[in-house]
């Protein structure tokens, strides 16, 4: 690797490390909104609708902010073309997020009560009395697995193509499916076509930013994104994420997940 090479990699390292506090500092800070508003009676729809208001408005003020910017004085005309072009380009993409974000944040209060609750439970030592989130689920049938797999690979525009996929025999999926509970499983494949097509910008958008040939993927994170079962995983970690993570942890390592979670940003980021 050449010097310039190494301190692009070092520069782009250190923008994730500042990405990465920023995220970690706004998932705080929506949980103690969320807390607050909860305190003063305001129902979970309200909040999720105040909270991703407030979000996509500070996305339509990078916006702004973006749209205003203007190319050095001395620079050639030519380069101020590319410049306005690329600043059209990164406004419109903005004004996406935007849109999608005001109206994306469903479910995310209802969560967060879920997390307090959890979070105030008093410890125990006595096994007995500490009570089971769940059931344990009944066994994934293989023949179930496989048409659910085949559904996720329906969606081409959300998943890499075949020869891009990390795992082309779908390992990770019996941990996925494990979190949805027995009684979901009749009509799981009708759940996850609305998942899939409710969330079809932002899974877009998943693909595009961390997918296979992204810069992010280069360093060899974010393996996930592209998986055709990695829609079940983002749908359950939308709809089950305790009972997602907790069966993961039985099986698997957790640092593609944490890194999924991340890229994702889900309602609540449980990887510690």
């Amino acid at each position: 690797m050449s010097t310039e090479q190494q301190h692009d990699a070092d520069a782009y390292g250190q923008e994730l490390a500042r990405i990465s506090h920023h995220q970690h500092e706004a998932t705080s800070a929506r949980f103690a909104v969320f807390q607050a508003l909860a305190a003063v009676g305001i129902g979970h729809e309200q909040a999720d609708d105040i909270v991703s208001k407030l979000e996509a408005g500070a996305v339509a003020g990078a916006h702004t902010w973006i749209s205003e910017s203007s190319p050095p004085h001395t620079c050639e005309p030519q380069f101020e073309d590319g410049w306005f072009a690329g600043v059209r380009d990164v406004a419109s993409y903005l004004l996406r997020i935007a849109d999608t974000t005001a109206t994306a944040g469903r479910g995310r209060a209802a969560s967060s009560a879920m997390l307090v609750a959890h979070l105030q439970q008093p410890a125990s030592s006595a096994p007995e009395e500490v009570p089971a989130e769940d059931p344990a689920p009944a066994p994934v049938p293989p023949l179930y697995a496989r048409r659910v797999l085949a559904v996720a690979e329906g969606f081409a525009w959300a998943v890499a193509a075949p020869g891009d996929r990390q795992w082309p025999d779908g390992e990770f999926l019996d941990v996925a499916l494990s979190a949805v509970r027995t009684e979901e499983r009749e009509g799981y494949i009708e759940r996850l076509e609305a998942f899939v097509e409710e969330r079809r910008v932002r899974l877009e958008e998943l693909l595009r930013a961390y997918g296979p040939g992204s810069r992010p993927a280069s360093r060899g994170r974010y393996a996930l994104v592209g998986q055709p079962e990695t829609l079940v995983i983002l749908e359950r970690m939308e709809t089950h994420p305790f009972g997602l993570r907790s069966q993961w942890e039985k099986e698997l390592e957790t640092v593609l997940l944490d890194d999924l979670e991340f890229a994702w940003g889900p309602r609540i980021r449980l990887s510690r």
